[in-house]
């Protein structure tokens, strides 16, 4: 049973991650998909770390 997929794109400016995760009832009946769509160019300049206490 496949949960999902995903794939990225160059589109002008922004690196796009898309990804699809299928949507289930709870005896795993499908229902559908949701996609969710971000831009991941910001993400790619992340350095250091951010801890949940970090201000």
């Amino acid at each position: 049973m496949k949960f999902g997929g995903c794939f990225w794109i160059h589109l002008g400016d922004k690196f796009v991650l898309i990804r699809y995760f299928a949507v289930r009832d709870q005896g795993g009946e499908y229902l559908g998909v949701l996609e969710v769509t971000q831009n991941i160019a910001p993400i790619q300049n992340i350095t250091g770390d951010k801890r949940l206490v970090s201000e």
